[in-house]
């Protein structure tokens, strides 16, 4: 049985071209490895930000009598995890209905206070996405950085995520140089994006062309959250792993502050290293690929996938019941979910584990997906779906905070061919979307 997960979280998916294997070798992108704590973020001095971000006024005008909406929300109240309980459902079956042809769809968001989904590629576009019954089409291209992306390997425009009042836009790609940028542009939902006006909050530099994370969402506590993997390669050869001063094999957690201004984010007063011992920005450390992540829009419990190496995928959860930021060592490289990952060395004494693995006997490169909160599907609700991208299967599993991960089972619908499974995407009423590298937007629907 895996170990239950207390106050922390655990790693993400990787993408289409991220599996898992020993022969991680992505293509070298400097000609000199960087180093476990070079990789700082060229922003201007970062303020330390108390837990509760002030709200940030959008650049562009609002309409006259439109109200500015407050960019956070109160968290639902989580249920209290000694009382808790959850059951298995008898079964779950669902159909994948294809609504859009496009191509390598790679990310998807939604914007407060529209009905729209807007929708990433992995060559660098951005589309307005509108649904209608069980069609979709594309309304506009909002964001073009095909020019601006390097599409090398598991590279490209990788997240993308609206701020919590809806005014700015935020994308994590790889630039043409392979390194991470996270940037931001104001967005007031009727003009285009103009892609020369991105400005950049954050960037990393990759050695390598595999593992840069890529995964953006804002949390209930109104901070933004990005993920980064370990640099690419096999067995974590930049030690950044357990290094917390290291920005890589990492997921941050940052308030970006109005675009344009004097400094690009400040950094959450309760973040675990905000007062020294690593990264201010760090979060959680101790990750290989945290390759896509969520957040429970109930409870505000966040779940990571990470993908292993050659033994072991992992899913792991920060319950919102045990704090904001305490942060965790989820283990990598000492251990590759539950295993030893070297047999000389030992997880740290604050380790924390997977609530749920599987090994490559069921897949080879997990997809992190959703907590279900919907309402087409009654019975997988509250369970967590996801995925395994090399062989396109979906799953889901009831758990909860006192009993863990419980009867995971197959929903995979049988509309997906293998090494397709990209993502998963949200919309605004809690269905959950497939993005499938067969260049295919899903809606996960009931069968039949």
């Amino acid at each position: 049985m895996t170990p239950r997960i207390p106050a922390a979280l655990l790693a993400v998916a990787l993408v289409g071209a991220a599996c898992g294997g020993s022969d991680d070798t992505g293509a070298a992108v400097a000609d000199q490895p960087v180093a476990a704590s070079s990789a700082p973020p060229t922003t201007t001095p970062v303020p330390e930000l108390d837990p509760t971000p002030a709200p940030t006024e959008p650049v562009a005008e609002p309409e006259p009598d439109a109200p500015t909406p407050e960019p956070t929300a109160e968290p639902t109240p989580t249920p209290d995890p000694a009382t808790f309980t959850v059951e298995v459902p008898d079964g779950v079956e669902v159909e994948l209905t294809p609504l859009l042809s496009v191509d390598l769809p790679i990310a998807m968001a939604s914007r407060p206070g529209s009905d729209s989904l807007y929708l990433a590629t992995k060559t660098g576009l951005v589309h307005e996405i509108s649904v209608a019954g069980d069609e979709a089409s594309v309304v506009r291209t909002i964001l073009d950085l095909e020019g601006q992306v390097s599409g090398r390997s598991e590279q490209g425009l990788l997240g993308l995520a609206f701020s919590p009042d809806g005014s700015t836009l935020y994308v994590d790609y790889t630039d043409v140089d392979g390194d991470t940028v996270v940037g931001a542009q104001v967005f007031d939902g009727d003009v285009l994006v103009d892609d020369d006006s991105v400005q950049p909050i954050l960037r990393v530099p990759q050695p390598r062309a595999n593992h840069n994370g890529g995964g953006l969402a804002f949390g209930p506590d109104g901070f933004l959250y990005v993920s980064l993997g370990d640099g690419g390669g096999a067995g974590d050869p930049f030690e950044v792993g357990q290094d917390p001063f290291s920005l890589l094999g990492t997921i941050l957690r940052i308030a970006p502050q109005p675009v344009g201004g004097d400094v690009a984010y400040a950094v959450p007063s309760d973040n675990p290293f905000v007062n020294g011992g690593g990264a201010p920005e760090v979060f959680a450390w101790g990750l290989r690929n945290p390759w896509r992540f969520s957040f429970d829009r109930l409870t505000g419990d966040l779940w990571i996938a990470d993908v292993g190496q050659d033994r072991l995928e992992e899913v792991s959860v920060a319950y919102a019941a045990d704090g904001g930021g305490n942060g965790a060592n989820l283990g990598w490289p000492d251990v590759e979910g539950t295993a030893p990952f070297e047999a000389a060395r030992a997880p740290s004494e604050d380790y924390l584990g997977p609530i749920h693995e599987y090994s490559r006997g069921d897949g080879c490169s997990v997809t992190g997906g959703y907590v279900y909160r919907g309402s087409a599907i009654p019975e997988l609700f509250g369970q967590y779906v996801f995925g395994d991208y090399c062989t396109s299967r979906l799953w889901g599993f009831a758990s909860s905070q006192s009993q863990g991960a419980l009867g995971r089972y197959d929903i995979s619908g049988g509309s997906l061919p293998g090494e397709s499974l990209a993502s998963f995407g949200e919309g605004p009423d809690g269905e959950l979307y497939v993005l499938s590298f067969d260049s295919t937007l899903y809606r996960v629907d009931p069968a039949g």
